[in-house]
């Protein structure tokens, strides 16, 4: 049973067939590049306007305010560094201390090689941002250039007030991108706000990351949505391809495969009641079977598809490797990080002790994960868990 979405899903037959047609030639192949000017380059340019305006609806924009990228985290370090070097407020950034690499490596590189500034918000210790607390960041830092808070954490599963949070930055003037790479086809993620086509109930914020892959695009394929008016340094230079901001022939296939899967994963969406059923007989299947076993992040706030514990007393990939030998196929959190030693910063940001943190297992769970499959799952973490005991 794989359990591990959060790292990636199987890609559709549905978007392989659907992307099929711009892959190949042939009388129905559509590969052209959709910046020649010949039939067959048109042809490809059609279909691109197609995906990207189907996007577009999706995402509660307009089809020139989405830019497609090689996948998240290209899409987060054109959010970060663009928005924040063509800003001409100041060089100041804020962010969590909660969020993806992508996220916090280019934080990062614009406070080491930009001499930019970074704030790092506080958090409770399931993984909350109070709206309050960016307030009197904003207002401690009036050069703030750019506020970038994850829609939901791909490894504890905690959703953020994000529509909240963006009120709070749009009153201040600054601009505030959110990672919703994680949330895409299971929340809404629509842009929202003051002149977003979502309506009152999307995010509200300027900019939004998604990356096809966790929904069942291929790998290498995402996109970033830029409000209107927003500024934007491009990060790669060529032959101003989307609009002058992402360079490069476009990939014609990967976008009607990201359109189509974002759509078909909306449509599964609409059922979230139940996949949270699931996930919550998960957790407390866990908690009361598990000597020990804690959730970590929010129990209440938290993504349908997600659970994620410490077991104390163990070691994580142990666990794991246990879990494998049983049929499960899970993680310790972040796939970005495999292989690293040191525990998690962001479960050390939860108050989590290093060693405690070591001991985290992550379950991601697919549509259509029932709260039959939650039991089964249990069963086989308790005896997983009970070997490790005995050796």
């Amino acid at each position: 049973m794989y359990l591990d979405t959060a790292a990636t899903a199987p890609v559709r037959r549905e978007v392989l067939e659907a992307m099929w047609p711009y892959l190949a030639g042939g009388e129905q192949g559509v590969f052209g590049n959709p910046s020649s000017t010949h039939e067959t380059g048109r042809r490809a340019a059609d279909a691109l306007a197609a995906a990207r305006a189907e996007l577009a609806e999706l995402l509660g924009c307009r089809p020139g305010e989405v830019v497609l990228t090689a996948g998240g985290t290209e899409a987060d370090n054109l959010a970060i560094k663009g928005i924040a070097l063509a800003s001409t407020r100041g060089r100041h950034v804020i962010t969590t201390a909660l969020e993806h690499e992508a996220v916090a490596e280019s934080v990062g590189f614009l406070s080491r090689a930009l001499g930019f500034r970074s704030t790092v918000l506080p958090n409770t210790s399931d993984g909350r941002i109070d709206p309050e607390a960016l307030a009197e960041a904003l207002a401690a830092a009036p050069d703030t250039a750019l506020v970038s808070i994850q829609h939901a954490s791909n490894e504890i599963g905690t959703v953020q007030p994000i529509a909240e949070l963006a009120a709070v930055a749009r009153a201040a003037g600054v601009p505030i991108h959110t990672d919703a790479v994680q949330t895409a086809g299971w929340l809404d993620v629509r842009l929202g706000g003051p002149g977003g086509l979502g309506g009152p109930d999307g995010l509200g914020v300027d900019a939004i990351s998604i990356a096809g892959h966790k929904f069942g695009a291929p790998k290498g394929v995402g996109a970033l949505v830029v409000r209107a008016g927003t500024p934007l340094e491009p990060l790669l230079h060529g032959g101003g391809q989307e609009r002058g901001r992402r360079s490069g022939t476009e990939n014609v296939a990967g976008a009607v495969a990201l359109a189509t899967a974002l759509r078909l994963a909306r449509d599964e969406s609409r059922d979230v009641a139940a996949a949270a059923a699931a996930r919550d007989a998960l957790i407390d299947g866990i908690e009361s079977r598990v000597a020990g076993a804690f959730l970590t992040g929010s129990r209440e706030h938290r993504i349908p598809n997600h659970a994620s514990f410490c077991f104390p007393g163990t070691a994580g990939e142990a666990v794991l490797l246990e879990l494998e030998r049983r049929g499960v196929t899970c993680s310790s959190g972040s796939a970005c990080a495999a292989g690293r030693d040191e525990p998690s910063p962001v479960l050390l940001a939860l108050g989590i002790a290093p060693e405690v943190a070591q001991t985290a297992v992550r379950f991601t769970l697919p549509h259509g994960f029932t709260v039959d499959d939650a039991a089964l799952v249990v069963d086989r973490v308790v005896d997983a868990v009970a070997a490790l005991a005995r050796r």
